[in-house]
């Protein structure tokens, strides 16, 4: 921090005049234990010959902000931190590492450490020490951490706390640090205003606006000096910020006074309960949801409410208006796994969005909706904030690229999609609904889709999935991701078959999925290792009747029906290595059907479930089917 310019006069003089008593304070003039005078922060300046003469005492130049600090006001009064006085220029001292601390923090270096670890370990040793009453800490300026204006580091150590100290780059940044938490400390004060107050107010104010007319960035900066100083909004509007540009994170996850709005309930309360159940720590179950403020009744009886179908998967947000009509069309696209449609509609309707509270910047309840908050991602909750919204204008930004490949070759290109079993299957079915696939694959032809299993952040689809008591040691139901892709063909997707591929008693969908009249498409693709070929499968029926397929073993072919050339597998792999194999039989695929899958909505889980009858036949008499099961685990007793 450059202190050139900085007139500690002024700085010192607007912060004693603005100094009213804490509670502690207040009540020691109460009790007339103190008099005001006695509570003043400032002392008199020091000379130069006084700093002169601490300098010769001390052996060094003091640094700047400090020099000029003594020079203002030779001591300061800090009743609010646990360093209570900085002493006067003749009061202050080498350290000396009284408490040898310098051999346990050099213990703890090695090869890794950083360079500001190794200045760490050694300010023990030759740091100035500045306070002459704490509670129990320390305020260290140190000589060898320095910058090129020639400012030492200062660090304040609580000694009761077990916690590093805490590092300021200069003594001037910490003392505007310490004059911040004194107003953040008295901000909720009756009749605590002043110029300062009004000034940051206006901030508060500026930066809605700015970020109403998308320039979020500029918002933030006003936004995070606000915060500082405890005004009112800042705290809760830095956090919407934060969570569009950044994402929803676990655990804990606070507004400040807006939640207290009951306006605000329908944006904010519902992604502070997606943090919580996002959170694996199953005692949080029991205890009531904590809204990080107090509020009535009825805001509390609403939050619970939203955190319990957050929980179960039966969140829906709902605004009103034009953009609650988008959230609707959004959510029917997403819903099939069309996210990138999903969310073109709903950048074309943010500049109809509007606050329904005055410290709303942005609608935030998108985040927490099962099947739209997955849509939008960090970098399109960017764009979010960079389009103008509430009637505001502004420069619109560039769309950020759509998250989904085009086609189908991206499933060869990344192993996440069929962790952890290397083998993958789907279906296809033209000219039919998503929710037909019921009656005509489905286990039970009467029953509908079901909503996907709700699941923690970061997990795999098969990962909630367990194998049913009730099916047979020869079934093979799999349990598909429903949806529909581009071209309007539906699907059914599950990426991550737990069995080894299509086997001698595997018996296609394919001519069952096409009863509806147009084609179905079978694939199932098993990835290769040392001691299983690789398996890729392909069938193809319509109006009931099979009518080609093949499975490729390694470099053996088993045929049934007239496989079309720009579909056999010989003339598609011709010349083809090993690394390449998986990818050009995808590619053939896809251009003879202009077949898809939406990675990103298989990835995120959010897409409707279905459990298909068994992709393998019943044995028939004379033949041995053997199976094996392996658990882990204690016995049980």
């Amino acid at each position: 921090m450059d202190d050139n310019g900085f007139d500690w006069g002024t700085f010192l003089r607007r912060w004693q005049d603005e100094w009213v008593p804490s509670e502690d304070d207040a009540e020691e003039l109460a009790e007339g234990d103190v008099t005001l005078a006695d509570l003043a922060l400032a002392s008199p300046p020091a000379s130069e010959a006084d700093v002169a003469d601490a300098e010769r005492r001390l052996g060094t130049r003091l640094p700047p902000s400090y020099r000029a600090f003594l020079l203002a006001s030779n001591g300061w009064s800090l009743r609010d931190d646990s360093i209570h006085q900085l002493g006067a220029a003749h009061e202050i001292g080498w350290f000396g590492d009284p408490f040898s601390m310098t051999p346990m923090y050099r213990e703890s270096l090695d090869e890794r450490a950083t360079e500001q670890q190794v200045l760490l370990a050694g300010m023990w040793e030759r740091a100035l020490q500045l306070e002459t009453d704490s509670d129990m800490s320390y305020a260290l300026l140190d000589p060898g951490d320095t910058d090129k204006e020639g400012e030492w580091a200062l660090y304040v150590y609580k000694g009761w706390s077990g916690e590093l100290p805490s590092r300021y780059p200069s003594f001037r940044a910490y003392m505007q640090r310490r004059y911040e938490s004194f107003h953040a400390e008295r901000a909720q004060l009756p009749g605590f205003v002043n110029d300062t107050t009004r000034a940051r107010d206006a901030d508060v104010a500026r930066a809605r606006e700015e970020a109403l007319s998308g320039r979020w960035e500029a918002a933030r900066e006003l936004l995070a000096v606000a915060k500082r100083y405890g005004r009112p909004g800042a705290w809760g509007m830095l956090r919407q910020l934060d969570v569009l540009s950044q994402g929803v994170g676990h655990g804990g996850m606070h507004f400040g006074g807006l939640v207290a709005d009951p306006r605000c309930t329908d944006e904010l309360v519902p992604v502070m309960a997606l943090a919580r159940a996002r959170d694996s720590r199953p005692h949080l179950d029991a205890r009531r949801f904590p809204l990080g403020i107090e509020t009535d009744d009825g805001i509390q009886a609403a939050a619970d409410a939203i955190l319990a179908r957050v929980r179960d998967g039966s969140y829906r947000y709902a605004p009103g208006g034009d953009f609650g009509r988008a959230v609707d069309e959004a959510r029917e696209a997403a819903r099939w796994g069309d996210t990138d449609g999903a969310w073109r509609v709903i950048r074309a309707a943010l500049p109809s969005w509007s606050p329904p509270a005055p410290g709303l910047l942005a609608p935030l309840g998108l985040l927490a909706d099962p099947v739209l908050g997955p849509v939008v991602t960090q970098e399109r909750g960017r764009e979010l904030l960079a389009t103008p919204r509430a009637g505001r204008t502004g420069t619109v930004p560039e769309p950020v690229p759509d998250v989904d490949p085009p086609g189908l070759s991206w499933l060869a290109e990344s192993r996440r999609w069929n962790a952890p079993y290397g083998s993958y299957r789907c279906l296809w079915v033209e000219d039919v609904e998503p929710d037909a696939l019921p009656g005509l694959v489905g286990e039970d032809r009467s029953a509908g889709l079901t909503a996907p299993p709700v699941r923690p952040a970061g997990w795999f689809p098969h990962d909630v999935r367990q194998r049913r008591d009730d099916m047979a040691p020869w079934e093979d139901r799999a349990v598909v991701a429903v949806g529909r892709t581009g071209s309007g063909w539906a699907f059914g997707f599950d990426p991550a078959a737990r069995t080894r591929g299509p086997g001698l008693l595997f018996a296609s969908p394919a001519a069952e999925a096409s009863r509806g009249g147009g084609r179905a498409v079978v694939l199932w693709i098993r990835r290769g290792r040392d001691d299983l070929p690789a398996v890729f499968h392909l069938s193809v029926a319509e109006r009931g009747e099979e009518l080609y397929a093949y499975t490729l073993r390694g470099t053996d072919v088993e045929r049934s029906g007239p496989v079309p050339g720009a579909l056999d597998p010989e003339r598609v792999l011709s010349g083809v290595g090993d690394a390449d194999r998986e990818r050009r039989l995808l590619a053939a695929l896809e251009q003879e059907f202009g077949l898809s899958l939406p990675r990103h909505a298989l990835s995120e889980g959010i897409l409707p479930e279905l459990t298909t009858r068994s992709w393998n036949r019943a044995p028939r008499e004379g033949e041995v089917f053997a199976y094996a099961t392996v658990s882990s685990g204690r016995p049980r007793p």
